[in-house]
């Protein structure tokens, strides 16, 4: 019978269990030493020790220390096995519609190097993806990493995107963009900028493409939620998107879709920047608060001016965050009635006292009691590296699957 590995992924038995599948057990910690992955696959010692052979001579696994003795006879402790999160990094970003944010990260989800800084999406992907390119060399110099250690790259965009072809699809606020190859493009620039040439096994460094709320709640979810099922985030920034990680993988609908409930109509007359009247995003995202505001004469440009004018406890600012938390959390009860999640995340520019309060009281108001009552409704953990921390994990869950290790094994000739 099939074993079950991270995020329900089936890891097969006997004969057919490859290296890549007691990769998959070791990093998963289902199976940490070699009688146990014997145990589990069913495998005969000398296979083991000739599949974990082709990991070790990779890089990919170390030896830990010693494990419990189990026969009440005593001897000598199992020597463990790990995963070997130093054998390479990876490159990830997040973009907004008006600034990035770019790191180096070890394949564990450590931080090594990071930089924000202003990168307007509107630019067009040529110049904004030229620029990330420039950053990531410099990131990895500051992070004393080599360009040939990069194993991929992970990006996270303000729009929805296909994830079988990396490019995003009739993006609301990213002109320009449409159809674009990101991919493509990012690994010229990550290559020209950095001087390096193919990848392991000839390869191009693989990059990956998703949209920023799907990598927020990724991030969010393994590093702080792992048990929870069914988790929602909803980013509240310029734009208003959310984010679903159901059984432990991202939850994208049939071509990336899933998550836009920031164009979902509400019955206003404002005019949204997708060209429809009365989307949510358009009444109650942080650009539409920031209009609300220089109306009244409150300097402010975008969701991240009001995120400052709250912090500062500005009055003006506070009233209609919490406005715009009440007109959210109407959408958000039919979200939960549908989702059932555990935990339910607000993050984004908006994400504080005021609107979370909003939202708080419409949705609790709106939704069936059985909807909500084992829902947590919390606020980021992570703040404004969630979608780095994402992009990064995408990327290593993606490299190091069973199937896709074994033809990267094979490529490195091992």
């Amino acid at each position: 019978m099939p074993m079950t590995g991270r995020a329900g992924r089936a890891v097969k038995a006997g004969n057919q269990a490859s290296a890549g599948d007691l990769l998959e057990l070791v990093r998963s910690g289902r199976a940490t030493t070699r009688g146990a992955l014997q145990q589990a696959t069913g495998l005969s010692r000398a296979t083991v020790g000739h599949r974990l052979d082709r990991l070790f001579r990779a890089g990919w696994l170390r030896e830990g220390a010693g494990g419990p003795v189990d026969s009440p006879l005593g001897g000598r402790p199992s020597i463990t096995l790990e995963f070997d999160d130093a054998h390479a990094v990876v490159l990830a970003a997040d973009l907004d519609t008006r600034h990035g944010r770019a790191a180096v990260l070890t394949l564990a989800g450590e931080i090594l190097a990071e930089h924000t800084g202003a990168l307007v999406i509107d630019e067009g992907p040529e110049v904004v993806l030229g620029e990330l390119g420039r950053w990531f060399a410099e990131l990895l110099e500051k992070a004393g990493q080599r360009a040939d250690a990069v194993c991929g790259i992970g990006l996270a965009v303000p729009g929805p995107v296909d994830s079988d072809t990396g490019r995003v699809v009739q993006p609301p606020i990213m002109p320009g963009w449409d159809g674009y190859d990101i991919r493509g493009r990012l690994g010229r620039a990550f290559a020209e900028h950095t001087g390096a040439g193919a990848g392991e096994g000839g390869t191009r460094v693989p990059v990956l493409v998703d949209n920023d709320a799907n990598l927020m709640a990724y991030g969010e979810q393994r590093t702080g939620y792992p048990d929870c099922s069914a988790f929602a985030l909803v980013k509240v920034s310029t734009g208003i998107g959310a984010g679903m990680v159901v059984g432990g993988s991202i939850y994208r609908g049939v071509d990336g879709g899933a998550g836009d409930i920031g164009h979902i109509r509400v019955g206003a007359d404002a005019l949204c920047r997708c060209g429809a009247y009365g989307c949510l995003a358009a009444v109650a995202s942080g650009g539409a608060v920031a209009r609300r505001l220089a109306e009244s004469g409150v300097p402010a440009a975008s969701g991240s001016d009001v995120r400052d004018l709250l912090a500062a406890g500005h009055p003006e600012a506070t009233a209609l965050a919490r406005e715009a938390g009440r007109q959210v959390g109407d959408v958000l009860a039919t979200v939960v009635t549908l989702l059932n999640p555990g935990v339910l995340m607000i993050a984004g520019d908006l994400a504080g006292t005021p609107f979370l309060t909003g939202v708080r009281e419409l949705m609790y108001q709106r939704a069936l009691p059985r909807s909500t009552a084992h829902l947590d409704v919390v606020t980021s953990r992570l703040g404004e590296r969630a979608g780095l921390v994402g992009a990064g994990a995408l990327v290593v869950e993606y490299l190091y699957a069973p199937e896709r290790a074994e033809e990267r094994l094979a490529a490195l000739g091992v």
